[in-house]
C-alpha cells in the first residue's frame, strides 16, 4: 500500500480532487499542515482522511522518521529546506504555468497581469522555489472577460491536470528517484 502526505497551509479544495484521483486505488493520505485552523485540515478531516498539525520547524524529524511514497505539497507557504527534501520524493501543485509566476499569490499575480493562458504545474520540489523539474502542466485560459472566480474555481478543477493521459502519480511513487538532477539521491529521473 502506498502512503501519500498532503501538505498544505490554506485551500483545502484540492484534497477532494485528490481523493477522488486516487478512488480505488491503494492508497493512503496523512494530511499535514503548518496552519493548525486551516481549510486543508478541515476539508480532510471531512473527508475522513488522517490530519495532523505540522508546524514548519518539525518537517525535518517527521518526514525522516516516516515512509511516504510520495509527499505532495498543495498551497503549502513555507519554503522547504534540502535536509527535508532529501527524506523522500517531494512534488508541488503550483497555481500557475511555471516557470511564470513563482512563488506566493501567483493566482492572483496571473490574473491581474493580463495573462491570456495560465494554468496549473505540478514539478519536483527544489531548494530552489518552484524551480524544480515540471512534470505537468494543464492550461486555463483566460478571456477578457473572465471574472476571477471564474479563473479561480478553473484552476482548482485539478481534476482535469489529473485525468491527463500524460500524468499519473503511481509513475512518481513507483520511480527509484526524486525528479532532482541534483544528484542527493542517487537515483534521479531525468
Amino acid at each position: 500500500m502506498d502512503k501519500v502526505a498532503l501538505l498544505g497551509s490554506a485551500d483545502g479544495r484540492i484534497v477532494k480532487a485528490l481523493v477522488k484521483y486516487f478512488e480505488g486505488k491503494d492508497v493512503t493520505f496523512v494530511c499535514l499542515s503548518d496552519n493548525e485552523h486551516s481549510d486543508f485540515l478541515e476539508k480532510a478531516n471531512e473527508l475522513g482522511i488522517e490530519v495532523k498539525y505540522l508546524p514548519h520547524e518539525k518537517n525535518f524529524e517527521y518526514f525522516s522518521s516516516h515512509d511516504f511514497s510520495l509527499v505532495a505539497l498543495c498551497d503549502y507557504r513555507q519554503h522547504v529546506q534540502d535536509d527535508v527534501l532529501k527524506t523522500g520524493k517531494f512534488i508541488s501543485i503550483h497555481a500557475s504555468l511555471l516557470p511564470s509566476f513563482k512563488g506566493p499569490d501567483a493566482m492572483h499575480r496571473a490574473f491581474n497581469s493580463g495573462v491570456k493562458v495560465s494554468g496549473v504545474t505540478v514539478h519536483w520540489v527544489t531548494e530552489d522555489v518552484d524551480g524544480g523539474k515540471i512534470i505537468a502542466q494543464y492550461p486555463v485560459l483566460i478571456g477578457n472577460l473572465t471574472h476571477f472566480d471564474e479563473y479561480e474555481a478553473e484552476i482548482y478543477a485539478v481534476e482535469k491536470l489529473l485525468k491527463d493521459e500524460v500524468f499519473d502519480f503511481s509513475d512518481l511513487m513507483n520511480s527509484g528517484g526524486c525528479g532532482n538532477s541534483c544528484g542527493g539521491c542517487g537515483g534521479c529521473a531525468k
